[in-house]
Protein backbone atom coordinates (compact mmCIF):
# COMPACT_ATOMS: atom_id res chain seq x y z
CA UNK A 1 0.00 0.00 0.00
CA UNK A 2 1.29 3.60 -1.02
CA UNK A 3 -0.38 6.62 -0.11
CA UNK A 4 1.05 9.79 -1.90
CA UNK A 5 1.58 12.41 1.18
CA UNK A 6 3.74 14.92 -0.45
CA UNK A 7 1.73 16.79 -2.01
CA UNK A 8 2.36 20.34 -4.45
CA UNK A 9 0.33 21.85 -7.27
CA UNK A 10 -3.60 22.70 -6.76
CA UNK A 11 -5.25 21.72 -4.30
CA UNK A 12 -9.03 20.54 -6.92
CA UNK A 13 -7.29 17.91 -9.40
CA UNK A 14 -9.07 16.18 -11.51
CA UNK A 15 -11.49 12.55 -10.23
CA UNK A 16 -10.30 9.45 -10.95
CA UNK A 17 -10.98 8.28 -14.66
CA UNK A 18 -12.56 5.36 -12.86
CA UNK A 19 -14.94 7.13 -10.59
CA UNK A 20 -16.32 8.86 -13.99
CA UNK A 21 -16.66 5.89 -15.97
CA UNK A 22 -19.47 4.56 -13.39
CA UNK A 23 -22.65 3.92 -14.54
CA UNK A 24 -25.64 5.94 -12.72
CA UNK A 25 -26.80 2.59 -11.29
CA UNK A 26 -23.37 1.12 -10.43
CA UNK A 27 -21.58 1.37 -7.29
CA UNK A 28 -18.32 3.02 -7.50
CA UNK A 29 -15.34 0.77 -7.68
CA UNK A 30 -11.85 1.94 -6.90
CA UNK A 31 -8.59 1.01 -5.79
CA UNK A 32 -6.94 2.59 -2.84
CA UNK A 33 -5.52 4.89 -4.62
CA UNK A 34 -8.13 5.83 -6.36
CA UNK A 35 -10.59 6.27 -3.27
CA UNK A 36 -7.21 8.54 -1.51
CA UNK A 37 -7.25 10.89 -4.68
CA UNK A 38 -10.73 11.50 -5.07
CA UNK A 39 -10.61 12.11 -0.80
CA UNK A 40 -7.91 14.70 -1.77
CA UNK A 41 -10.29 16.11 -4.53
CA UNK A 42 -13.25 16.50 -3.60
CA UNK A 43 -13.53 16.42 0.63
CA UNK A 44 -14.77 19.85 1.51
CA UNK A 45 -12.40 20.32 4.39
CA UNK A 46 -9.78 20.56 2.09
CA UNK A 47 -12.02 22.91 0.01
CA UNK A 48 -11.94 25.43 2.91
CA UNK A 49 -8.53 24.96 3.73
CA UNK A 50 -7.19 25.79 0.47
CA UNK A 51 -9.66 28.35 0.45
CA UNK A 52 -7.52 29.73 3.74
CA UNK A 53 -4.30 29.71 1.36
CA UNK A 54 -6.09 32.15 -0.87
CA UNK A 55 -6.84 34.27 1.66
CA UNK A 56 -3.12 34.25 2.66
CA UNK A 57 -2.22 35.00 -0.56
CA UNK A 58 -4.45 37.90 -0.46
CA UNK A 59 -3.20 39.21 2.52
CA UNK A 60 0.16 39.23 1.71
CA UNK A 61 -0.62 41.24 -1.65
CA UNK A 62 -2.34 43.79 0.82
CA UNK A 63 0.30 43.97 3.18
CA UNK A 64 2.76 45.02 0.86
CA UNK A 65 0.24 47.74 -1.08
CA UNK A 66 1.11 51.17 -1.40
CA UNK A 67 -1.08 53.59 0.23
CA UNK A 68 -3.35 55.50 -1.46
CA UNK A 69 -3.40 58.92 -2.13
CA UNK A 70 -5.53 61.22 0.03
CA UNK A 71 -7.54 64.15 -1.61
CA UNK A 72 -8.24 67.16 0.58
CA UNK A 73 -10.37 70.15 -0.01
CA UNK A 74 -11.28 73.40 2.17
CA UNK A 75 -13.01 76.47 2.00
CA UNK A 76 -11.70 79.99 3.81
CA UNK A 77 -13.27 83.06 5.01
CA UNK A 78 -16.23 81.94 5.93
CA UNK A 79 -18.04 84.31 8.07
CA UNK A 80 -21.00 82.23 9.12
CA UNK A 81 -21.12 78.65 9.14
CA UNK A 82 -24.42 78.86 7.31
CA UNK A 83 -22.85 81.03 4.66
CA UNK A 84 -20.46 78.25 2.70
CA UNK A 85 -20.95 80.39 -0.40
CA UNK A 86 -19.20 83.04 1.22
CA UNK A 87 -16.13 82.09 1.34
CA UNK A 88 -13.12 84.01 0.32
CA UNK A 89 -10.72 81.43 -0.31
CA UNK A 90 -10.36 77.71 -0.83
CA UNK A 91 -7.66 74.98 -1.10
CA UNK A 92 -7.34 71.61 -2.79
CA UNK A 93 -4.43 69.60 -1.42
CA UNK A 94 -3.17 66.29 -2.55
CA UNK A 95 -1.35 64.09 0.06
CA UNK A 96 0.82 60.23 0.38
CA UNK A 97 2.17 58.46 3.06
CA UNK A 98 5.08 57.02 2.22
CA UNK A 99 6.28 54.16 4.64
CA UNK A 100 10.18 53.82 4.66
CA UNK A 101 11.57 51.49 2.23
CA UNK A 102 12.49 48.94 4.01
CA UNK A 103 9.08 48.28 5.68
CA UNK A 104 7.77 47.13 2.75
CA UNK A 105 10.40 44.06 2.98
CA UNK A 106 10.15 43.06 5.62
CA UNK A 107 6.41 43.60 5.36
CA UNK A 108 6.35 41.47 1.92
CA UNK A 109 8.84 38.73 4.29
CA UNK A 110 5.93 38.63 6.83
CA UNK A 111 3.13 37.88 4.40
CA UNK A 112 5.05 35.17 2.33
CA UNK A 113 5.81 33.36 5.74
CA UNK A 114 2.16 33.48 6.33
CA UNK A 115 1.40 31.48 2.82
CA UNK A 116 3.65 29.10 3.52
CA UNK A 117 2.49 28.34 6.95
CA UNK A 118 -0.93 28.36 5.60
CA UNK A 119 0.37 26.31 3.13
CA UNK A 120 1.78 23.55 5.18
CA UNK A 121 -1.44 23.52 7.15
CA UNK A 122 -3.29 22.74 4.31
CA UNK A 123 -0.73 20.19 3.38
CA UNK A 124 -0.59 18.50 6.37
CA UNK A 125 -4.66 18.22 6.01
CA UNK A 126 -4.40 16.44 3.01
CA UNK A 127 -1.81 14.13 4.59
CA UNK A 128 -4.13 13.55 7.45
CA UNK A 129 -7.14 13.19 4.89
CA UNK A 130 -4.81 10.50 2.88
CA UNK A 131 -4.22 8.94 5.69
CA UNK A 132 -8.11 8.42 6.75
CA UNK A 133 -9.38 7.54 3.69
CA UNK A 134 -6.71 4.77 3.31
CA UNK A 135 -8.06 3.57 6.95
CA UNK A 136 -11.61 3.86 6.11
CA UNK A 137 -11.08 1.93 2.86
CA UNK A 138 -9.21 -0.85 5.25
CA UNK A 139 -12.18 -1.10 7.53
CA UNK A 140 -14.82 -1.52 4.39
CA UNK A 141 -11.78 -4.61 3.33
CA UNK A 142 -12.03 -5.72 6.83
CA UNK A 143 -16.12 -6.22 6.62
CA UNK A 144 -16.41 -7.77 3.33
CA UNK A 145 -13.40 -10.58 4.67
CA UNK A 146 -15.79 -11.10 7.82
CA UNK A 147 -18.52 -11.19 5.52
CA UNK A 148 -16.72 -13.43 3.61
CA UNK A 149 -15.42 -15.46 6.12
CA UNK A 150 -19.38 -15.64 8.12
CA UNK A 151 -20.59 -16.80 4.92
CA UNK A 152 -17.89 -19.97 4.90
CA UNK A 153 -18.85 -20.38 8.53
CA UNK A 154 -22.09 -20.68 8.03
CA UNK A 155 -21.47 -23.11 5.25
CA UNK A 156 -19.59 -25.01 7.31
CA UNK A 157 -22.36 -25.33 9.65
CA UNK A 158 -24.71 -26.26 6.97
CA UNK A 159 -22.73 -28.54 6.42
CA UNK A 160 -22.38 -30.10 9.65
CA UNK A 161 -26.31 -29.90 10.80
CA UNK A 162 -26.76 -32.28 7.44
CA UNK A 163 -23.93 -34.73 8.52
CA UNK A 164 -25.33 -34.55 12.09
CA UNK A 165 -29.20 -35.00 10.77
CA UNK A 166 -28.14 -38.54 8.87
CA UNK A 167 -25.96 -39.66 11.59
CA UNK A 168 -29.11 -39.21 13.87
CA UNK A 169 -30.97 -40.92 11.37
CA UNK A 170 -28.58 -43.92 11.44
CA UNK A 171 -28.95 -43.87 15.44
CA UNK A 172 -25.10 -43.22 15.92
CA UNK A 173 -26.03 -39.65 17.29
CA UNK A 174 -28.42 -38.31 20.00
CA UNK A 175 -31.05 -35.73 19.20
CA UNK A 176 -29.08 -33.02 21.38
CA UNK A 177 -26.34 -32.68 18.63
CA UNK A 178 -28.89 -31.88 16.21
CA UNK A 179 -29.93 -29.23 18.41
CA UNK A 180 -26.58 -28.02 18.88
CA UNK A 181 -25.94 -28.21 15.20
CA UNK A 182 -29.26 -26.06 14.65
CA UNK A 183 -28.27 -23.58 17.16
CA UNK A 184 -25.12 -22.99 15.71
CA UNK A 185 -26.34 -22.90 12.38
CA UNK A 186 -28.86 -19.99 13.64
CA UNK A 187 -25.72 -18.12 15.42
CA UNK A 188 -24.23 -18.11 12.23
CA UNK A 189 -27.27 -16.18 10.36
CA UNK A 190 -27.35 -13.82 13.52
CA UNK A 191 -23.69 -12.77 12.86
CA UNK A 192 -24.58 -12.27 9.15
CA UNK A 193 -26.81 -9.95 10.40
CA UNK A 194 -25.17 -8.21 12.34
CA UNK A 195 -21.91 -7.82 9.40
CA UNK A 196 -24.37 -6.16 7.04
CA UNK A 197 -24.07 -2.81 9.79
CA UNK A 198 -20.81 -2.98 9.74
CA UNK A 199 -20.54 -2.97 6.15
CA UNK A 200 -22.81 -0.30 5.66
CA UNK A 201 -20.71 1.86 8.33
CA UNK A 202 -17.44 1.20 6.62
CA UNK A 203 -18.83 2.41 2.91
CA UNK A 204 -20.63 5.50 4.57
CA UNK A 205 -17.30 6.15 5.92
CA UNK A 206 -15.09 6.08 2.71
CA UNK A 207 -18.04 8.18 1.16
CA UNK A 208 -18.13 10.79 3.78
CA UNK A 209 -13.88 10.70 2.78
CA UNK A 210 -14.64 11.03 -0.61
CA UNK A 211 -16.97 13.97 -0.43
CA UNK A 212 -19.86 11.64 -1.51
CA UNK A 213 -23.31 10.48 -0.33
CA UNK A 214 -22.87 8.33 2.87
CA UNK A 215 -25.81 5.69 0.70
CA UNK A 216 -23.83 6.00 -2.20
CA UNK A 217 -22.85 2.36 -3.95
CA UNK A 218 -19.16 1.72 -3.42
CA UNK A 219 -16.85 -1.54 -3.82
CA UNK A 220 -13.20 -1.77 -3.07
CA UNK A 221 -11.16 -3.37 -6.49
CA UNK A 222 -8.23 -4.48 -4.09
CA UNK A 223 -8.42 -7.61 -1.68
CA UNK A 224 -6.97 -7.40 1.73
CA UNK A 225 -3.43 -8.11 1.86
CA UNK A 226 -0.34 -7.93 4.45
CA UNK A 227 1.65 -4.71 3.74
CA UNK A 228 5.12 -4.83 2.61
CA UNK A 229 7.80 -5.02 5.30
CA UNK A 230 8.96 -1.35 6.45
CA UNK A 231 12.12 0.35 5.97
CA UNK A 232 14.57 1.26 8.24
CA UNK A 233 13.86 3.30 11.74
CA UNK A 234 16.33 6.18 11.31
CA UNK A 235 16.30 6.43 7.45
CA UNK A 236 12.11 7.45 8.66
CA UNK A 237 13.08 9.55 10.88
CA UNK A 238 15.65 11.74 8.82
CA UNK A 239 12.65 11.83 5.79
CA UNK A 240 10.17 12.99 8.95
CA UNK A 241 12.73 15.64 9.85
CA UNK A 242 12.55 17.09 6.47
CA UNK A 243 9.31 16.30 5.11
CA UNK A 244 6.61 16.98 7.58
CA UNK A 245 4.40 20.01 6.89
CA UNK A 246 4.18 20.86 10.59
CA UNK A 247 8.06 21.71 10.51
CA UNK A 248 8.26 23.17 7.69
CA UNK A 249 5.50 25.80 8.47
CA UNK A 250 7.02 26.26 12.01
CA UNK A 251 9.76 27.19 10.52
CA UNK A 252 8.17 29.70 8.31
CA UNK A 253 6.50 31.39 11.14
CA UNK A 254 9.90 31.86 12.51
CA UNK A 255 10.97 33.58 9.34
CA UNK A 256 8.05 35.70 9.63
CA UNK A 257 8.84 36.14 13.12
CA UNK A 258 12.21 37.61 12.32
CA UNK A 259 10.83 40.00 9.82
CA UNK A 260 8.16 41.45 12.39
CA UNK A 261 11.29 42.24 15.04
CA UNK A 262 13.41 44.03 12.18
CA UNK A 263 10.18 45.78 10.90
CA UNK A 264 9.32 46.70 15.01
CA UNK A 265 13.45 47.71 15.16
CA UNK A 266 12.83 49.98 12.22
CA UNK A 267 10.73 51.99 14.41
CA UNK A 268 13.58 55.17 13.80
CA UNK A 269 13.39 54.83 10.24
CA UNK A 270 10.72 57.86 9.39
CA UNK A 271 7.53 57.13 7.40
CA UNK A 272 7.24 60.52 5.05
CA UNK A 273 4.04 62.69 4.92
CA UNK A 274 4.03 64.57 1.54
CA UNK A 275 1.23 67.04 0.50
CA UNK A 276 0.84 69.41 -2.21
CA UNK A 277 -2.09 72.03 -2.12
CA UNK A 278 -3.32 74.49 -4.06
CA UNK A 279 -4.27 78.28 -2.48
CA UNK A 280 -6.98 79.96 -4.46
CA UNK A 281 -8.33 83.76 -3.71
CA UNK A 282 -10.74 86.11 -5.48
CA UNK A 283 -8.36 88.45 -7.50
CA UNK A 284 -5.06 86.84 -6.83
CA UNK A 285 -3.39 84.48 -8.58
CA UNK A 286 -3.14 80.91 -6.97
CA UNK A 287 -0.45 79.79 -5.44
CA UNK A 288 0.92 76.00 -4.28
CA UNK A 289 2.17 75.03 -0.91
CA UNK A 290 4.25 71.83 -0.69
CA UNK A 291 4.47 69.65 2.53
CA UNK A 292 7.11 67.03 4.23
CA UNK A 293 6.22 65.96 7.83
CA UNK A 294 7.65 62.92 9.26
CA UNK A 295 7.15 60.96 13.05
CA UNK A 296 10.14 61.44 15.67
CA UNK A 297 10.72 58.34 18.32
CA UNK A 298 11.31 60.69 21.09
CA UNK A 299 9.93 58.64 23.24
CA UNK A 300 11.77 55.49 22.21
CA UNK A 301 11.65 53.46 25.35
CA UNK A 302 8.19 52.97 24.81
CA UNK A 303 9.66 50.56 21.50
CA UNK A 304 12.13 49.45 22.39
CA UNK A 305 10.13 47.52 25.39
CA UNK A 306 6.52 47.63 23.62
CA UNK A 307 6.54 45.98 20.21
CA UNK A 308 10.17 45.41 19.95
CA UNK A 309 10.03 43.42 23.17
CA UNK A 310 7.24 41.72 21.97
CA UNK A 311 8.64 40.47 19.04
CA UNK A 312 12.15 39.26 20.05
CA UNK A 313 9.75 37.02 22.82
CA UNK A 314 7.51 35.58 19.70
CA UNK A 315 10.57 34.47 18.76
CA UNK A 316 12.12 32.82 21.63
CA UNK A 317 8.94 30.94 21.40
CA UNK A 318 8.97 30.00 18.01
CA UNK A 319 12.18 28.68 18.31
CA UNK A 320 11.55 26.64 21.35
CA UNK A 321 8.22 25.78 19.79
CA UNK A 322 10.45 24.32 16.83
CA UNK A 323 12.63 22.01 19.07
CA UNK A 324 9.84 20.59 20.99
CA UNK A 325 7.64 19.91 18.17
CA UNK A 326 10.92 18.02 16.23
CA UNK A 327 10.91 15.81 19.50
CA UNK A 328 7.35 15.22 19.01
CA UNK A 329 8.26 14.06 14.74
CA UNK A 330 10.84 11.82 15.77
CA UNK A 331 8.70 10.51 19.36
CA UNK A 332 5.50 10.06 16.52
CA UNK A 333 8.02 8.36 14.20
CA UNK A 334 8.75 5.82 16.73
CA UNK A 335 5.27 5.53 18.08
CA UNK A 336 3.87 4.58 14.30
CA UNK A 337 6.52 2.98 13.49
CA UNK A 338 6.50 -0.05 16.69
CA UNK A 339 3.02 -0.37 15.96
CA UNK A 340 2.76 -0.64 12.37
CA UNK A 341 5.89 -3.66 12.74
CA UNK A 342 4.16 -5.02 15.98
CA UNK A 343 0.70 -5.38 13.70
CA UNK A 344 2.83 -6.63 10.82
CA UNK A 345 4.16 -9.57 13.00
CA UNK A 346 1.01 -10.05 14.31
CA UNK A 347 -0.88 -10.72 10.95
CA UNK A 348 1.80 -12.61 9.34
CA UNK A 349 2.14 -15.07 12.51
CA UNK A 350 -1.68 -15.54 12.23
CA UNK A 351 -1.65 -15.90 8.72
CA UNK A 352 1.05 -18.21 8.29
CA UNK A 353 1.02 -20.32 11.43
CA UNK A 354 -2.46 -19.79 13.24
CA UNK A 355 -4.75 -20.24 10.91
CA UNK A 356 -3.59 -23.09 9.17
CA UNK A 357 -3.50 -24.99 12.54
CA UNK A 358 -6.63 -23.85 12.98
CA UNK A 359 -8.03 -25.32 9.61
CA UNK A 360 -6.36 -29.00 10.16
CA UNK A 361 -7.79 -28.87 13.56
CA UNK A 362 -11.39 -28.23 12.27
CA UNK A 363 -10.59 -30.86 9.72
CA UNK A 364 -9.63 -33.06 12.09
CA UNK A 365 -12.48 -32.72 14.68
CA UNK A 366 -14.79 -32.89 11.48
CA UNK A 367 -13.37 -36.11 9.92
CA UNK A 368 -13.48 -38.40 13.28
CA UNK A 369 -16.99 -36.64 13.98
CA UNK A 370 -17.61 -38.63 10.51
CA UNK A 371 -16.19 -42.12 11.72
CA UNK A 372 -17.69 -41.75 15.30
CA UNK A 373 -14.24 -40.82 17.12
CA UNK A 374 -15.25 -37.12 18.15
CA UNK A 375 -18.25 -35.68 19.62
CA UNK A 376 -19.91 -32.77 17.95
CA UNK A 377 -19.15 -30.98 20.98
CA UNK A 378 -15.19 -31.15 19.36
CA UNK A 379 -16.72 -30.21 16.53
CA UNK A 380 -18.43 -27.17 17.02
CA UNK A 381 -15.14 -25.61 19.57
CA UNK A 382 -12.61 -26.63 16.12
CA UNK A 383 -15.16 -24.93 14.21
CA UNK A 384 -15.41 -21.59 16.77
CA UNK A 385 -11.70 -21.67 17.20
CA UNK A 386 -11.35 -21.39 13.25
CA UNK A 387 -13.88 -18.86 12.95
CA UNK A 388 -12.07 -16.91 15.37
CA UNK A 389 -8.54 -17.23 13.67
CA UNK A 390 -9.97 -15.88 10.23
CA UNK A 391 -11.75 -13.12 12.03
CA UNK A 392 -8.30 -11.98 14.28
CA UNK A 393 -6.46 -12.62 10.50
CA UNK A 394 -8.87 -10.44 9.02
CA UNK A 395 -8.75 -7.62 12.20
CA UNK A 396 -5.06 -8.02 12.08
CA UNK A 397 -4.43 -7.61 8.24
CA UNK A 398 -6.47 -4.18 8.74
CA UNK A 399 -4.61 -3.14 11.35
CA UNK A 400 -1.57 -3.89 9.58
CA UNK A 401 -2.40 -1.49 6.85
CA UNK A 402 -3.78 1.35 8.84
CA UNK A 403 -0.93 1.46 10.92
CA UNK A 404 1.19 1.45 7.50
CA UNK A 405 -1.44 4.51 6.62
CA UNK A 406 -0.51 6.02 10.16
CA UNK A 407 3.36 5.91 9.62
CA UNK A 408 3.27 7.28 5.99
CA UNK A 409 1.45 10.05 7.63
CA UNK A 410 4.32 10.18 10.32
CA UNK A 411 6.54 10.05 8.08
CA UNK A 412 5.42 12.76 5.82
CA UNK A 413 5.74 10.52 2.64
CA UNK A 414 4.86 7.08 1.05
CA UNK A 415 7.30 4.38 1.83
CA UNK A 416 9.06 2.66 -0.08
CA UNK A 417 8.94 -0.77 0.13
CA UNK A 418 12.01 -2.40 2.09
CA UNK A 419 13.51 -6.08 -0.52
CA UNK A 420 12.92 -9.01 0.77
CA UNK A 421 9.61 -9.09 2.10
CA UNK A 422 6.30 -10.89 1.06
CA UNK A 423 2.95 -10.39 1.23
CA UNK A 424 -0.10 -12.56 1.40
CA UNK A 425 -3.76 -12.29 0.51
CA UNK A 426 -6.45 -13.24 2.64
Amino acid sequence: MSIALGVAGTALAAAPAAARAQGAGEPLRLTRRQAVDTALAKNPALVAAFEQVAEARAQRVQDVAFPDLTLSADVTGEPSLARPGSNTGHDLGLGLSVPFPTKFHWRGVMGTAGVEATEAAWIQLRQQTASQTAQAYDALLVALQHHADLVEGRRLAQEFLDKTQARYGAGTVAGLDVLKARVDLAQSDNDLIANERDLANARAGVNRMMGRTLGAGFEPAESLEAPPPLPDLEALEDTARAARPELRGLASQRRGASAATSLARSFWMPDLAIGVAQNSAPGTASTYTTSVGFTVPLFFWNHTGGEVAQARHHEDELSASYADLVLQVDQDVRTAYAAAATALRQALFLRDQLLPEARRAYQIALTSYGLGGSSALDVLDARRTLLDAESQLADALGAANDARADLERAVGRPLAPASGGTTGEH
